[in-house]
């Protein structure tokens, strides 16, 4: 989770990437995209790209791709900046959509830095276009070190790239949930099904006031649902900072559930279930809300599918609040940006929340927020059946904007037949 408040717009970041302007007789200046803009394919952590770009290429199957929205049709003509090792050649392969071109580099100084010059493509249409390098031959010990494209000709004018670290990643995409006014919120229902599953995504079903509830890729093994529950009144990164009297605290958990505290985005009571979840497959959860004085208990619970039945993740007992539910929202969410190409899409439906009076009122309308400026756009939701979608990354850009309210159908059932836990 990187973010504590969406309600507002988020941290709308200038994303335009690279070094741009004209000359003094106007004639357009290069328009440079670094290294460390783009992606490694198919592999996100097979190439080591950093600050100073793509640095020690030694895997001719890995490929360093960038991802531009380009403005403009017509003449693109193409270099990259690299060094290669003294005495060494190297050879290597450009495509842009369907055009390929090959250029060779040759060097004799161990500081030298190469142009290679791949010639002329067309860009035939404005859009998202992909930028592939890829690595052929070599004599030297690695292939090189690619410090960055540059683009001139017709095409290239106004064409946009990332600028990390605010773009690299996918857009964050979220979708807040008006209620009632004066409501008092003790559950908070919502349902998730994942359509695609990149590493390093994370669904976020059951956000409030004080806290997330949802489920996460972490590694190419393992997957997580994850519940947890902010400190009050503290914006510190270290958690041995917040007093005693700010902390959340742990009251319960479910079996096999670890549990332990967060810091760096904010800090908090975090816990998570080690758990195989698949794309396809709806999961629910609930999220239920105990005021006791000054301080709420929030308890997260999990809908197992395999067992017919909830299970607890984790019961907090947060200080400084008294509140009821409040501030609800769902997010989709690339948490690395190593791999922030890939297209993160799941459903988000139906949601249902259950106030004090015992009553179950179905939420059909949504809000849309996302981070980032509108530079990088491949973002998007609405309505699909009777649930909402959330569509972040994947260089395709949707038609939804920034703060649209978005609609479903209702679902007419409350989920009252699904053996709700008997109290918060």
């Amino acid at each position: 989770m990187r973010l504590r408040f969406i309600l507002p717009l988020l941290a709308l970041l200038p994303v335009l990437c690279a070094s741009r302007g004209s000359r003094s007789d106007d004639t357009p200046m290069p328009l440079t995209v670094p290294a460390f803009t783009a992606y490694s394919e198919p592999d996100p952590e097979a190439l080591n790209i950093g600050p100073k770009g793509l640095t020690d290429w030694t895997l001719g199957n890995e490929k360093l791709v960038w991802y531009g929205k380009f403005t403009n049709r017509g003449q693109l003509m193409v270099r990259a900046t690299v060094h290669i090792g003294p005495l060494a050649v190297s050879k290597f392969q450009l495509t842009v959509g369907e055009q390929t071109r090959v250029a060779q580099g040759t060097s004799t100084d161990p500081r030298e830095v190469i142009t290679l010059d791949f010639g002329r493509v067309t860009i035939d249409e404005p859009g998202y276009q992909r930028i592939e390098l890829r690595a052929l031959e070599k004599t030297g010990p690695t292939f090189a070190d690619v410090s960055d494209l540059v683009l001139t000709g017709p095409a290239a004018e106004g064409a946009q790239f990332n600028r990390p670290p605010a773009q690299r990643g996918a857009p964050s995409v979220h979708l807040r949930y008006p209620t009632p006014p004066d409501a008092q919120v003790v559950w908070f229902y919502n349902e998730v099904t994942a359509k695609t599953d990149p590493l390093w995504t994370y669904y976020m079903a059951c956000g409030w006031h004080r806290g997330y509830f949802g489920m996460q890729v972490n590694s190419p093994t393992e997957r997580r649902v994850i519940f947890s529950v902010w400190d009050s009144g503290t914006e510190a990164k270290d958690r041995s900072k917040v007093g005693d009297d700010d902390r959340v605290k742990l009251l319960a958990k479910g079996e096999n559930v670890f549990a332990d505290s967060f810091g760096n985005e904010g800090t908090g009571g975090h816990s998570h279930l080690i758990y195989n979840w698949k794309t396809g497959q709806t999961y629910k959860f609930l999220v239920a809300a105990q005021p006791e004085g000054d301080a709420t208990i929030y308890s997260g619970y999990f809908y197992f599918p395999e067992k017919h039945r909830w299970g607890l993740i984790a019961r907090f007992r947060a200080p400084k609040d008294g509140a009821y539910l409040h501030g609800l929202y769902s997010f989709d969410e690339d948490f690395n940006s190593a791999n922030g190409q890939q297209k993160r899409l799941a459903e988000f439906g139906k949601q249902w929340i259950k106030t004090t009076d015992g009553k179950w009122t179905e939420l059909t309308s949504a809000v849309f927020t996302h981070t980032g400026k509108d530079i990088r756009t491949d973002y998007d939701a609405g309505a699909i059946g009777k649930n909402f979608y959330l569509s972040g990354g994947g260089y395709a850009d949707g038609k939804v904007k920034a703060r649209d309210t978005v609609q479903r159908p209702t679902s007419g059932k409350p989920p009252t037949g699904i053996n709700l836990p008997s109290s918060p």
